[in-house]
């Protein structure tokens, strides 16, 4: 990670970062992702979501970051095919582990696709472990604004 910086992300970062994370194979965007939805969600958790920028100052990693004052959660944690294997994805996951933490936050979660077995392989390697006694129960409280969509490229 010797030619990266991790600086906060902000909703100026937005554009690049939405890009990214559409480029993201096992990546789910939806309703909760447009720029509003993601600007109350860093303004609700500030400075806790995280941008890696390369050398020339380019978003080429970046994950959401927050938590509910009792449990964190990582969302969306990206990092470019071209910067992948380099420790980028590792340094944002201990950087926002480590920004949860001095908010005396004690676990943290995240969500991940059942089919991507590459995205569970990484979060295997970071010392996580998948829950198989919990069962996700949503509910939609209002009409989709966009449809979700899974990227698989």
């Amino acid at each position: 990670m010797d030619n990266y910086t991790l600086r906060p992300l902000t909703i100026s970062d937005y554009d690049v970062v939405y890009a990214l994370w559409q480029k993201t194979e096992g990546m789910g965007l939806g309703d909760s992702d447009t720029r509003e939805a993601i600007a109350a969600f860093l303004e609700r958790n500030c400075g806790l979501s995280i941008v890696a920028c390369s050398s020339d100052d380019q978003i080429v990693g970046a994950v959401l970051c927050g938590h509910d004052g009792r449990r964190g959660y990582l969302h969306h944690l990206a990092v470019a095919l071209a910067h992948r294997k380099q420790g980028i994805g590792r340094a944002l996951v201990n950087e926002g582990v480590a920004k949860l933490a001095a908010h005396k936050i004690q676990k943290v979660n995240l969500f991940l696709f059942a089919q991507n077995s590459e995205g569970r392989t990484f979060w295997q390697h970071q010392g996580w472990t998948a829950r198989e006694d919990i069962v996700l129960v949503q509910k939609a409280l209002c009409r989709p604004l966009i449809k979700a969509q899974r990227s698989t490229a």
